[in-house]
């Protein structure tokens, strides 16, 4: 799962790492929850002649895709995550997967660990290395009944690597530079082709930093929600292994 990211880098930073024209200024942001509008890249029209900029353009989307042939946007749930596993299939990500492949640009995420009964320990997961990088997002745009459109997307997750298992079981997809054009290209890479880069981070990519509890309220959006504490936690326990030579129940 991924229910809280960031973006603190540079306008400039992201406009070099996506291969983009001018961005808009923008503040930088430390607490984005769903609902709330995220920068993506897509796939645009072809430069002109000579540049050597990639067609690319960059939008805001509000964080959670809603499919278009969704009659009752209320009690629908809130699609800020999609399992990559099943995308393809997925009647709410299926045409988003085949046509409309995008990029979102993050510094980091949050992720908890949950311990004892209600407890858990928020984590600042960010790039070792530093810098921006990209989840793999769709989008999808929703015509409202009163005729408007809005454009809402989604973060791909898949299973944790090494870095991010002892927290939680899942992680956003990362999609790597080299590989940019290829989730990007719609128009010639159908899903499966781009299946293989639908994976976990490679063992070291990312970096976990214990935070303090300030991450769970969303009014709170300053640069000290990034900072180390200090935590003692107890071990995690085991799944229990089923013992050996016992009968499998179909109940």
């Amino acid at each position: 799962m991924c229910g809280r990211f960031s973006l603190i880098s540079k306008p400039e930073e992201v406009e070099a790492e996506f291969g983009l024209m001018t961005l808009e200024p923008f503040p930088p942001r430390y607490n984005i929850a769903p609902t709330q509008p995220i920068l993506m890249v897509v796939a645009g029209e072809p430069r002109e002649p000579g540049s050597n900029l990639p067609d690319r353009r960059a939008l805001l989307v509000r964080w959670g895709l809603m499919p278009a042939w969704v009659k009752d946007t209320k009690n629908f749930p809130l699609l800020f995550n999609a399992r990559s596993e099943t995308a393809a299939e997925k009647a709410a990500f299926r045409t988003a997967m085949r046509h409309r492949r995008a990029l979102i640009p993050a510094s980091g995420f949050y992720e908890w660990r949950k311990y004892g009964k209600k407890e858990a320990q928020a984590y600042w997961v960010r790039p070792r290395n530093g810098g921006v990088f990209a989840f793999a997002g769709l989008m999808e745009t929703y015509a409202e009944p009163g005729g408007s459109e809005i454009d809402t997307g989604t973060i791909l997750t898949t299973s944790a690597n090494g870095d991010i298992s002892d927290i939680y079981e899942r992680m956003p997809v990362v999609i790597h530079r080299q590989d940019f054009a290829r989730w990007l290209d719609c128009r010639s890479q159908e899903p499966r082709d781009v299946a293989d880069l639908l994976r976990p981070a490679e063992p070291g990519f990312f970096e976990p930093i214990p935070v303090s509890d300030l991450v769970n309220k969303v009014a709170n959006t300053g640069p000290e929600l990034q900072q180390r504490v200090e935590v003692s936690l107890p071990p995690k326990a085991e799944k229990p292994k089923p013992a050996v030579g016992t009968q499998m129940s179909l109940f």
